[in-house]
Parts: C-alpha cells; sequence; structure tokens
C-alpha cells in the first residue's frame, strides 16, 4: 500500500472521478488513491455484491457510488455519468479502466466473434463514457481523462496479442483525444506491465519468482503502483503533460518480452 504519508486531501478535493471497472484489482486501486487525496468517486462493474463491498472499502456512500452494469452498455454509461452529477455535482475526472481478455492463443486461431467484443469493451466502450462525460460535464467544465492500456500495446506477447492490439488502438485513441479535446480536457494513458491481480493470474500464478525474475525491478506490479500514476496524470502536477502513454513496468521494457 502507499504509504499515507504520501496522501494530499486537498489534491482533488471538490472533484468526482468516474472510474470504470472498479470493483478490484487496478481500478479499485485507482479509486482508493483518488479517495485519499480528496475526490469523491462512481465506480462501476458487473456485479451489485463486488460493487457495493468496493464502495463500503472506499468510506461508503459519503465518497463513494456504485453503479452496477457492463462497461459496453449505452444505457449504463449514460446512467451512471448522470447519477455521478447527481449524487456529487459534477464529474471532473474520468478513468478509463475496464478490459477484457476472455481468449489465450495464436491469432490464426481467434475466435472473430470473441475478437469483436473485446474490441467494444477495451476501445469503444472508452470512447463512449468519454463521450457521456464530455457531453454532460467536461465540454463546459473541463476535465482530465486517463486511459488504461496495457505493456502489450507496445511490445508483443504471444497468447494475448489480441488484447496488445486492443490497447494500443486504446493508445492511439488517447492521442487522438488529448488533441480534439485541448486544451480544457488534458487526455493521457497508462500500460502497466504484469501487475498482480485475478485478472492478471494466469500469466504468473505458480511462477511468480521466476516472472518477477525478468523484471529489473525483481517484482511484480502491484495495484497501487498503477493508481499512483493515474492520479499523478488526473492532478494538476501533470498539468502539461498531454497524449502521452506512461509505461509502469518495472523495467521490462528494457530487459525483454512478457512471457
Amino acid at each position: 500500500m502507499i504509504p499515507p504519508t504520501s496522501y494530499d486531501v486537498s489534491r482533488f478535493r471538490g472533484k468526482t472521478a468516474l472510474v470504470t471497472g472498479a470493483s478490484r484489482g487496478i481500478g479499485l486501486a485507482i479509486a482508493e488513491r483518488l479517495v485519499a487525496d480528496g475526490a469523491r468517486v462512481v465506480i462501476t462493474a458487473r456485479h451489485p455484491e463486488a460493487l457495493g463491498d468496493a464502495v463500503a472499502h472506499l468510506g461508503g456512500p459519503s465518497v463513494a457510488l456504485g453503479v452496477a452494469g457492463r462497461a459496453d452498455d449505452p444505457e449504463h454509461q449514460a446512467d451512471t455519468v448522470r447519477g455521478a452529477i447527481e449524487a456529487f455535482g459534477s464529474l471532473d475526472l474520468l478513468v478509463n479502466n475496464t478490459g477484457i481478455n476472455p481468449v489465450y492463443g495464436p491469432l490464426m486461431d481467434l475466435d472473430l466473434g470473441v475478437a469483436r467484443k473485446v474490441v467494444e469493451v477495451n476501445c469503444i466502450a472508452a470512447v463512449a463514457w468519454t463521450q457521456h462525460a464530455f457531453r454532460a460535464w467536461m465540454r463546459e467544465h473541463g476535465g482530465a481523462i486517463v486511459n488504461v492500456s496495457s505493456f502489450t500495446a507496445i511490445r508483443p506477447a504471444p497468447g494475448i496479442g489480441f488484447y496488445g492490439a486492443s490497447k494500443a488502438m486504446l493508445a492511439s485513441i488517447t492521442e487522438l483525444m488529448a488533441v480534439e479535446m485541448a486544451p480544457a480536457i488534458r487526455v493521457n494513458a497508462v500500460a502497466p506491465a504484469v501487475v498482480r491481480t485475478r485478472f492478471a493470474e494466469k500469466l504468473y500464478d505458480g511462477r511468480e519468482e521466476s516472472v518477477a525474475g525478468g523484471y529489473p525491478l525483481r517484482r511484480l506490479g502491484e495495484p497501487e503502483d498503477v493508481g499512483s500514476l493515474v492520479t499523478f496524470l488526473l492532478s494538476d502536477d501533470a498539468s502539461w503533460i498531454t497524449g502521452e502513454t506512461v509505461m509502469v513496468d518495472g523495467g521490462l521494457r528494457l530487459s525483454g518480452a512478457i512471457e
């Protein structure tokens, strides 16, 4: 966990953030850091029970609102953005964190129906959430957005290659958004390598030590490593940064490809 001494409760005071896919893992760690730094958060996930547990963990309804639904459902998107503004009075920050990777294997064996779903959730939904936030609040008031991409967008990762391709598309979308939405809205992305979450478990389960040995920092990432970078990019400390995809990878890019 991030040491409490590094929290700045005034950093996001009076601001509201929406984080998709935030009932656990990286999304929850981002929401935790946002709340610790003074924000109110609206989080989404598919399962209401897990979402309720996450809201309680974050401090309850005075600082957190959970809205259950599918990330690529237009009605859910609109309801969530509207609910954020009704509950907390603004929507200043957006983190497009939701991502899926339901297949493993070479591209020549890829189910194209599944591939379309991956693009729908990992890329098109991010554009849709941004459109809703822009039209409902950010067009008039400004804001900051972070998209969660992946190290696999930058370096090929056999077995999860199409997931990486979708995250490369998201990185490209980030650059386009940054150009189109400037100067009032900044848009950046983060590209984590392997982080110790349930989502990434198959990439290290049973061999964590050997996988971590490929990283110069000799450990896998923790969700909080990503959370602290995302909140920096959302904050005024990053006020002259837009259109970047920032790697958070323990130095992996210096040493070789993901196994």
